[in-house]
């Protein structure tokens, strides 16, 4: 059996099982797969992250740092959590965020955590400026 990330033309997200991608493949062009939220027909495989076991049979503990692997649905739910933690804690700036952080750098602003948008020149020319900005990805509340 193998699991896929599947994605509607109307951009919702889900999962669904298949005995194997040639079973994926045949009910795809049958029509037979359709989006559970929208209905549509027209579906395709989304982007995956591989879930890769270690050799070893012995379970580790999350607590020392080692996972057998890690679903798109954890995956998600951890993204979800890191984005309600930086909301709840941060300062939204907005489309300001690269003049933000400069200022908070340089000291012509008070010291605060921000998050906002950037672009990926701005981004790497902050990183070149020797100011520290993390980019995550930052999923939708909705499960699209």
């Amino acid at each position: 059996m193998i699991l896929y990330e599947l994605r509607c033309e109307g951009g919702h997200g889900f999962e669904a099982w298949f005995r194997n991608s040639d079973t994926y493949d045949a009910q795809v062009a049958a029509g037979e797969v359709n989006c559970p939220i929208c209905g549509s027909g027209s579906v395709e495989k989304a982007l995956m992250a591989p879930a890769i076991a270690k050799r070893s049979s012995a379970k580790r503990s999350p607590e020392d740092g080692h996972r057998t692997h890690t679903t798109m649905a954890e995956a998600r739910r951890e993204l979800e959590g890191l984005r309600r933690r930086i909301e709840e804690n941060c300062e939204y700036v907005g489309d300001r965020f690269a003049e933000e952080a400069r200022k908070i750098h340089h000291e012509e602003s008070e010291h605060r955590d921000i998050y906002g948008e950037a672009t990926e020149a701005e981004a790497r020319e902050l990183e070149e400026e020797g100011i520290g900005v993390a980019r995550i990805p930052w999923v939708s509340r909705t499960d699209s």
